[in-house]
């Protein structure tokens, strides 16, 4: 069912975490790969450390050095997780890119990087029959404090079929 990279920033995996479904992106993906600035802001969220834990002791994530930003990147000014993964997808053949943050999310389209939110994994998981459903995973993100138009979740949940 797996099938080819993320590289994922530290909001979908805070909000994955919170909701019991990290292994959502090992599932979906062949390789899953975290920058450690993406890692660094989990852990600021992260006051007992259990998030952070899990991430280092899931031999299905890699952890992946930071690297020299390319101007293409750092001219967007985005924070340093969403940098990261942006620079390194564009190092990497065919990754994609799982973001939330909006600006960031533009600027892959920019570099013709593909993209994924916690919303789109989520909705992919269902699709893909990974999930039975969706609907409760999108009502604790956003009791959770997630932001997500109520039209789209609609919209993406008939197209799932719930």
């Amino acid at each position: 069912m797996a099938s080819g990279r993320f590289v994922v920033n530290a909001s979908p995996l805070i909000f994955l975490g919170q909701i019991g479904q990290l292994p959502l992106l090992t599932t979906l993906a062949d390789e899953v790969v975290i920058p450690m600035a993406a890692l660094a802001e989990v852990a600021a969220g992260d006051p007992d450390g259990s998030l952070v834990r899990a991430i280092e002791q899931n031999g299905s994530l890699q952890l992946a050095p930071d690297i020299p930003l390319p101007d293409l990147v750092s001219g967007w000014d985005l924070g340093a997780g969403e940098s990261q993964v942006l620079a390194l997808a564009l190092t990497f053949h065919a990754a994609e890119c799982v973001l939330d943050d909006r600006q960031a999310r533009r600027c892959a389209k920019t570099l013709d990087l593909p993209t994924l939110g916690t919303f789109g994994l989520i909705l992919r998981a269902r699709r893909l029959g990974v999930i039975d459903q969706a609907r409760p995973l999108l009502e604790r993100l956003l009791e959770l404090g997630m932001y997500l138009d109520p039209r789209l979740v609609e919209s993406g949940l008939g197209d799932v079929g719930e």
